[in-house]
Protein backbone atom coordinates (compact mmCIF):
# COMPACT_ATOMS: atom_id res chain seq x y z
CA UNK A 1 0.00 0.00 0.00
CA UNK A 2 2.83 2.34 0.42
CA UNK A 3 4.17 1.67 -2.87
CA UNK A 4 1.00 3.08 -4.38
CA UNK A 5 0.21 6.03 -2.02
CA UNK A 6 4.09 6.93 -2.96
CA UNK A 7 3.48 6.44 -6.73
CA UNK A 8 0.14 8.77 -6.81
CA UNK A 9 1.89 11.59 -4.93
CA UNK A 10 4.80 11.33 -7.49
CA UNK A 11 2.15 11.55 -10.26
CA UNK A 12 0.95 14.06 -8.68
CA UNK A 13 3.36 16.12 -7.89
CA UNK A 14 4.25 15.20 -11.97
CA UNK A 15 1.47 16.83 -13.11
CA UNK A 16 2.10 19.97 -11.35
CA UNK A 17 5.56 20.10 -12.76
CA UNK A 18 3.71 19.92 -16.37
CA UNK A 19 0.91 22.03 -15.81
CA UNK A 20 4.08 24.89 -15.17
CA UNK A 21 5.56 23.65 -17.93
CA UNK A 22 2.89 24.18 -20.05
CA UNK A 23 2.20 27.46 -19.06
CA UNK A 24 5.77 29.50 -19.58
CA UNK A 25 5.73 27.51 -23.09
CA UNK A 26 2.36 28.68 -24.02
CA UNK A 27 4.60 32.36 -23.53
CA UNK A 28 6.84 32.06 -25.61
CA UNK A 29 5.47 29.46 -27.98
CA UNK A 30 6.63 31.19 -31.23
CA UNK A 31 10.04 30.98 -30.29
CA UNK A 32 9.94 27.56 -29.22
CA UNK A 33 7.55 26.07 -32.25
CA UNK A 34 8.11 28.82 -34.89
CA UNK A 35 5.28 30.78 -36.55
CA UNK A 36 2.95 28.54 -36.18
CA UNK A 37 3.39 28.71 -32.15
CA UNK A 38 2.03 25.13 -32.15
CA UNK A 39 4.12 21.83 -31.34
CA UNK A 40 3.15 18.45 -33.24
CA UNK A 41 0.29 16.71 -32.39
CA UNK A 42 1.35 13.84 -30.50
CA UNK A 43 3.51 15.93 -28.10
CA UNK A 44 -0.13 16.38 -26.24
CA UNK A 45 0.58 12.99 -24.88
CA UNK A 46 3.85 13.87 -23.66
CA UNK A 47 2.65 15.39 -20.10
CA UNK A 48 0.85 12.07 -19.66
CA UNK A 49 3.79 9.51 -20.39
CA UNK A 50 6.15 11.56 -18.61
CA UNK A 51 3.38 11.25 -15.28
CA UNK A 52 2.59 7.78 -15.80
CA UNK A 53 6.80 6.92 -16.39
CA UNK A 54 7.07 8.80 -13.40
CA UNK A 55 4.63 7.08 -10.98
CA UNK A 56 5.43 3.51 -12.74
CA UNK A 57 9.34 4.40 -11.50
CA UNK A 58 8.25 5.29 -8.19
CA UNK A 59 6.38 2.37 -7.73
CA UNK A 60 8.46 0.51 -9.18
CA UNK A 61 11.56 1.38 -6.27
CA UNK A 62 9.32 1.34 -3.24
CA UNK A 63 7.74 -2.21 -4.15
CA UNK A 64 11.79 -3.68 -4.63
CA UNK A 65 12.33 -1.56 -1.12
CA UNK A 66 9.59 -3.09 0.66
CA UNK A 67 9.22 -6.67 -0.86
CA UNK A 68 11.09 -9.60 1.12
CA UNK A 69 14.16 -10.75 -0.34
CA UNK A 70 13.91 -14.17 -1.63
CA UNK A 71 17.03 -15.70 -0.06
CA UNK A 72 14.82 -15.77 3.37
CA UNK A 73 12.28 -18.44 3.83
CA UNK A 74 10.23 -17.14 6.87
CA UNK A 75 7.44 -16.75 4.45
CA UNK A 76 7.66 -19.90 2.98
CA UNK A 77 4.83 -22.59 4.11
CA UNK A 78 4.14 -26.19 3.49
CA UNK A 79 1.34 -26.22 0.51
CA UNK A 80 -2.38 -26.48 2.48
CA UNK A 81 -0.57 -24.73 5.44
CA UNK A 82 1.78 -25.77 8.43
CA UNK A 83 0.76 -29.36 10.24
CA UNK A 84 0.41 -29.54 14.06
CA UNK A 85 1.31 -31.78 16.53
CA UNK A 86 -0.56 -31.41 19.95
CA UNK A 87 0.96 -33.47 22.48
CA UNK A 88 -0.94 -34.06 26.11
CA UNK A 89 1.44 -34.86 28.73
CA UNK A 90 0.98 -36.24 31.90
CA UNK A 91 2.35 -34.81 34.80
CA UNK A 92 0.78 -36.53 37.79
CA UNK A 93 3.04 -38.16 40.82
CA UNK A 94 1.91 -41.68 39.50
CA UNK A 95 4.33 -40.97 36.93
CA UNK A 96 7.30 -40.82 38.62
CA UNK A 97 6.89 -44.24 39.12
CA UNK A 98 9.82 -46.34 38.26
CA UNK A 99 8.37 -48.86 36.17
CA UNK A 100 9.01 -48.30 32.78
CA UNK A 101 10.60 -49.34 29.74
CA UNK A 102 12.10 -52.55 28.24
CA UNK A 103 14.15 -53.03 31.54
CA UNK A 104 11.26 -51.15 33.73
CA UNK A 105 14.23 -49.34 35.39
CA UNK A 106 12.61 -46.07 34.50
CA UNK A 107 9.88 -43.79 35.86
CA UNK A 108 7.13 -43.76 33.56
CA UNK A 109 7.81 -39.74 33.03
CA UNK A 110 11.27 -41.00 31.52
CA UNK A 111 9.97 -43.68 28.93
CA UNK A 112 7.17 -40.52 27.92
CA UNK A 113 10.13 -38.37 27.32
CA UNK A 114 12.22 -41.26 25.30
CA UNK A 115 8.72 -41.72 23.22
CA UNK A 116 8.17 -38.18 22.69
CA UNK A 117 11.73 -37.28 21.94
CA UNK A 118 11.93 -40.57 19.56
CA UNK A 119 8.72 -39.22 17.70
CA UNK A 120 9.71 -35.64 17.20
CA UNK A 121 13.39 -37.26 15.76
CA UNK A 122 11.02 -38.84 12.89
CA UNK A 123 8.89 -35.71 11.90
CA UNK A 124 9.00 -32.87 9.73
CA UNK A 125 9.66 -30.16 12.09
CA UNK A 126 10.72 -27.62 9.43
CA UNK A 127 6.82 -27.97 8.22
CA UNK A 128 5.21 -29.22 11.64
CA UNK A 129 4.38 -26.74 14.73
CA UNK A 130 4.69 -28.47 17.78
CA UNK A 131 2.21 -27.51 21.57
CA UNK A 132 2.79 -29.38 24.63
CA UNK A 133 -0.54 -29.53 27.14
CA UNK A 134 0.32 -30.34 30.51
CA UNK A 135 -2.41 -32.18 33.04
CA UNK A 136 -2.84 -33.45 36.57
CA UNK A 137 -5.65 -31.86 38.36
CA UNK A 138 -6.09 -29.48 35.82
CA UNK A 139 -4.66 -28.80 32.09
CA UNK A 140 -2.40 -25.94 30.88
CA UNK A 141 -0.92 -25.01 27.48
CA UNK A 142 2.97 -25.23 27.73
CA UNK A 143 3.99 -24.68 24.84
CA UNK A 144 2.22 -23.33 21.81
CA UNK A 145 3.24 -23.79 18.07
CA UNK A 146 6.83 -23.75 18.63
CA UNK A 147 9.30 -25.23 15.78
CA UNK A 148 11.97 -25.62 17.91
CA UNK A 149 13.23 -29.46 18.97
CA UNK A 150 15.19 -28.17 22.41
CA UNK A 151 11.92 -26.05 23.76
CA UNK A 152 9.93 -29.16 23.49
CA UNK A 153 13.02 -31.23 24.74
CA UNK A 154 12.93 -28.81 27.69
CA UNK A 155 9.82 -29.15 28.64
CA UNK A 156 9.59 -32.64 28.51
CA UNK A 157 12.94 -33.49 30.56
CA UNK A 158 14.00 -30.43 32.73
CA UNK A 159 10.44 -28.45 34.13
CA UNK A 160 8.65 -29.83 37.50
CA UNK A 161 5.25 -29.23 35.63
CA UNK A 162 3.51 -31.26 38.60
CA UNK A 163 4.37 -28.26 40.78
CA UNK A 164 1.79 -25.84 38.75
CA UNK A 165 -1.30 -28.02 39.96
CA UNK A 166 -3.21 -28.82 43.10
CA UNK A 167 -2.86 -32.07 44.95
CA UNK A 168 -5.77 -34.25 43.33
CA UNK A 169 -6.94 -36.95 41.22
CA UNK A 170 -5.31 -37.28 37.91
CA UNK A 171 -8.02 -35.54 35.25
CA UNK A 172 -7.08 -36.92 31.79
CA UNK A 173 -10.00 -35.88 30.19
CA UNK A 174 -9.27 -32.08 30.99
CA UNK A 175 -6.21 -32.79 29.35
CA UNK A 176 -7.63 -33.87 25.94
CA UNK A 177 -10.05 -30.97 26.71
CA UNK A 178 -7.36 -28.35 26.75
CA UNK A 179 -5.77 -29.99 23.50
CA UNK A 180 -8.95 -29.66 21.52
CA UNK A 181 -9.34 -26.32 22.75
CA UNK A 182 -6.05 -25.58 21.48
CA UNK A 183 -6.15 -27.18 18.17
CA UNK A 184 -9.75 -25.36 17.37
CA UNK A 185 -9.16 -22.71 15.10
CA UNK A 186 -6.36 -24.51 12.83
CA UNK A 187 -7.13 -26.02 9.18
CA UNK A 188 -9.41 -28.64 9.43
CA UNK A 189 -7.15 -32.17 9.15
CA UNK A 190 -3.83 -30.48 10.07
CA UNK A 191 -3.59 -31.65 13.56
CA UNK A 192 -2.23 -34.93 15.31
CA UNK A 193 -3.29 -35.23 19.05
CA UNK A 194 -1.15 -37.70 21.36
CA UNK A 195 -1.96 -38.32 24.40
CA UNK A 196 1.03 -39.79 26.70
CA UNK A 197 -0.60 -40.95 30.19
CA UNK A 198 -0.32 -44.48 32.50
CA UNK A 199 -4.30 -44.17 32.29
CA UNK A 200 -4.49 -44.30 36.09
CA UNK A 201 -8.06 -42.69 37.10
CA UNK A 202 -9.72 -42.20 34.21
CA UNK A 203 -13.50 -42.00 34.16
CA UNK A 204 -15.67 -44.27 32.35
CA UNK A 205 -17.63 -41.42 30.23
CA UNK A 206 -17.27 -37.76 29.29
CA UNK A 207 -14.95 -37.57 26.07
CA UNK A 208 -14.90 -34.50 24.53
CA UNK A 209 -15.80 -33.99 21.26
CA UNK A 210 -12.50 -33.17 18.89
CA UNK A 211 -12.44 -30.22 16.27
CA UNK A 212 -11.88 -30.91 12.63
CA UNK A 213 -8.77 -29.59 13.09
CA UNK A 214 -8.35 -32.89 14.39
CA UNK A 215 -7.97 -35.28 11.83
CA UNK A 216 -6.12 -38.43 14.12
CA UNK A 217 -5.54 -38.82 17.87
CA UNK A 218 -3.02 -41.35 19.21
CA UNK A 219 -2.81 -42.68 22.67
CA UNK A 220 -0.07 -43.95 24.17
CA UNK A 221 0.61 -45.89 27.29
CA UNK A 222 3.61 -45.89 29.54
CA UNK A 223 4.24 -47.94 32.93
CA UNK A 224 3.97 -51.56 33.12
CA UNK A 225 0.53 -52.55 31.93
CA UNK A 226 0.82 -56.13 34.42
CA UNK A 227 2.29 -55.27 38.09
CA UNK A 228 1.67 -51.86 39.34
CA UNK A 229 3.24 -49.73 42.43
CA UNK A 230 1.48 -48.83 45.27
CA UNK A 231 0.93 -44.93 45.74
CA UNK A 232 -2.26 -42.50 47.06
CA UNK A 233 -3.85 -45.53 48.33
CA UNK A 234 -3.97 -47.89 45.23
CA UNK A 235 -2.00 -50.05 43.29
CA UNK A 236 -1.21 -47.18 39.99
CA UNK A 237 -0.17 -49.28 36.37
CA UNK A 238 -0.71 -48.85 32.89
CA UNK A 239 -4.49 -49.15 32.58
CA UNK A 240 -4.38 -50.40 28.77
CA UNK A 241 -8.16 -51.29 28.69
CA UNK A 242 -9.12 -48.09 29.80
CA UNK A 243 -7.09 -46.12 27.32
CA UNK A 244 -7.80 -48.50 24.73
CA UNK A 245 -11.65 -47.45 25.17
CA UNK A 246 -10.36 -44.24 25.52
CA UNK A 247 -9.20 -43.74 21.94
CA UNK A 248 -12.03 -45.96 21.24
CA UNK A 249 -13.83 -43.19 21.93
CA UNK A 250 -12.15 -40.14 20.44
CA UNK A 251 -11.92 -42.59 17.56
CA UNK A 252 -8.08 -43.24 17.69
CA UNK A 253 -5.69 -44.94 17.99
CA UNK A 254 -3.89 -47.17 21.44
CA UNK A 255 -0.52 -48.02 21.48
CA UNK A 256 1.63 -49.36 24.26
CA UNK A 257 4.77 -47.50 24.36
CA UNK A 258 6.02 -49.16 27.09
CA UNK A 259 8.56 -51.38 25.83
CA UNK A 260 8.31 -50.10 21.68
CA UNK A 261 8.34 -46.66 20.29
CA UNK A 262 5.72 -45.61 17.51
CA UNK A 263 5.53 -47.03 14.94
CA UNK A 264 6.58 -44.70 11.57
CA UNK A 265 3.31 -45.72 9.87
CA UNK A 266 1.15 -43.87 12.29
CA UNK A 267 3.20 -40.76 11.83
CA UNK A 268 3.06 -40.36 8.18
CA UNK A 269 1.28 -37.24 8.22
CA UNK A 270 3.95 -35.67 10.17
CA UNK A 271 6.72 -36.96 8.77
CA UNK A 272 5.95 -36.50 5.06
CA UNK A 273 7.44 -33.78 3.55
CA UNK A 274 5.28 -31.32 1.57
CA UNK A 275 6.14 -28.71 -1.61
CA UNK A 276 6.82 -25.17 -0.13
CA UNK A 277 4.86 -22.17 -1.11
CA UNK A 278 5.52 -18.29 -1.45
CA UNK A 279 2.95 -16.64 0.63
CA UNK A 280 4.39 -13.43 -0.72
CA UNK A 281 2.33 -11.79 -3.96
CA UNK A 282 3.24 -13.87 -7.05
CA UNK A 283 5.06 -12.02 -9.59
CA UNK A 284 5.42 -8.58 -7.70
CA UNK A 285 9.24 -8.24 -7.97
CA UNK A 286 9.25 -9.36 -11.64
CA UNK A 287 5.70 -6.48 -11.53
CA UNK A 288 8.40 -4.16 -9.73
CA UNK A 289 11.71 -4.51 -11.98
CA UNK A 290 9.33 -4.12 -15.53
CA UNK A 291 7.75 -0.91 -13.70
CA UNK A 292 11.17 0.52 -13.04
CA UNK A 293 12.47 -0.50 -16.46
CA UNK A 294 9.70 0.77 -18.27
CA UNK A 295 9.51 3.80 -16.65
CA UNK A 296 12.78 4.87 -16.73
CA UNK A 297 13.06 4.25 -20.28
CA UNK A 298 10.17 6.37 -21.17
CA UNK A 299 11.73 9.57 -18.67
CA UNK A 300 14.87 9.11 -20.80
CA UNK A 301 13.53 9.07 -24.36
CA UNK A 302 11.15 11.20 -23.83
CA UNK A 303 13.00 14.90 -23.85
CA UNK A 304 15.35 13.29 -26.82
CA UNK A 305 11.98 12.61 -28.44
CA UNK A 306 10.11 16.05 -27.56
CA UNK A 307 13.80 17.67 -29.35
CA UNK A 308 13.91 15.74 -32.43
CA UNK A 309 10.26 15.65 -33.63
CA UNK A 310 8.33 17.96 -30.83
CA UNK A 311 7.76 20.69 -33.72
CA UNK A 312 7.97 21.19 -37.45
CA UNK A 313 10.21 24.44 -37.16
CA UNK A 314 13.75 23.80 -37.04
CA UNK A 315 16.02 26.25 -35.71
CA UNK A 316 19.00 27.71 -37.82
CA UNK A 317 18.65 29.91 -41.64
CA UNK A 318 19.42 28.71 -45.03
CA UNK A 319 20.70 31.03 -47.68
CA UNK A 320 18.12 31.83 -50.51
CA UNK A 321 19.23 29.81 -53.70
CA UNK A 322 19.39 31.22 -57.47
CA UNK A 323 17.60 29.86 -60.24
CA UNK A 324 20.24 27.21 -60.89
CA UNK A 325 20.26 25.94 -57.74
CA UNK A 326 23.69 27.62 -56.69
CA UNK A 327 24.07 30.57 -54.02
CA UNK A 328 25.49 33.49 -55.44
CA UNK A 329 29.01 34.49 -54.95
CA UNK A 330 27.70 38.40 -53.98
CA UNK A 331 25.47 37.23 -51.24
CA UNK A 332 27.76 35.19 -49.75
CA UNK A 333 30.26 37.97 -49.64
CA UNK A 334 27.64 39.89 -48.40
CA UNK A 335 26.22 37.57 -45.35
CA UNK A 336 29.88 37.30 -45.02
CA UNK A 337 30.42 40.46 -44.45
CA UNK A 338 27.62 40.67 -42.05
CA UNK A 339 29.01 38.44 -39.85
CA UNK A 340 32.65 39.76 -39.96
CA UNK A 341 31.80 43.60 -39.81
CA UNK A 342 33.93 44.35 -42.01
CA UNK A 343 34.04 45.13 -46.09
CA UNK A 344 34.77 42.76 -48.72
CA UNK A 345 38.16 44.07 -51.24
CA UNK A 346 37.31 43.02 -54.64
CA UNK A 347 39.42 40.20 -55.96
CA UNK A 348 42.14 41.42 -59.22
Amino acid sequence: MIALWTALAVMLLAGVAESLHARRCRRVARLAFGPGGKPREWTRAAPWIGMAASGALAWGLITLLVIAPRAARADLVPQGGYRHLVLALDVSPSMQLKDAGPEGNKTRAQRASEVVTSLLERIATDQVRISIVAFYTDAKPVVVDTYDLEVAKNALDDLPLELAFEVGKTALLQGVRQAAELAKPWQPDSTTLLVVSDGDTIPDSGAPELPRSIHRALIAGVGDSRSGRFIDGHQSRQDASTLRQLAGRLRGDYFDANAHHLPSNLLAALATTVPLGDTRRRGARELALAAVAIGSVLLAALPVALDLAGARWQLGTQPRPTRSGATHPSQRAVSTANVTGRKQRPYA
